[in-house]
């Protein structure tokens, strides 16, 4: 694993809905943790972003067992790796 990498992660979470805002603001205060929408069903589009995979891991599964969180899934993972040498590439 490379030091210079970042994790991106996408969730779908599903919550009992009429505890959707309170849910919101407990996964927002993950560090890294971005919400991109949802619906009136219960339903997150959650972003994770971060340099360690383990976080990543970890962070879904506090999610899901936070209160009235039916479930946690895991949608899309992209690593980005050799950072360095894409911001020494735009800085020439």
């Amino acid at each position: 694993m490379s030091l210079n990498e970042v994790h991106i992660s996408s969730l779908v979470v599903h919550a009992v809905p009429q505890h959707l805002n309170a849910i919101k603001r407990q996964i927002e205060a993950f560090d890294g943790a971005e919400i991109y929408g949802e619906s009136a069903a219960g339903k997150l589009v959650v972003v994770i972003e971060t340099q360690n995979q383990g976080y990543i891991t970890d962070t879904i599964d506090a999610i899901n067992q936070l209160d009235h969180v039916l479930s946690t899934a895991l949608v899309f993972h992209q690593i980005e790796s050799d950072l360095d040498d894409e911001v020494s590439t735009v800085e020439q």
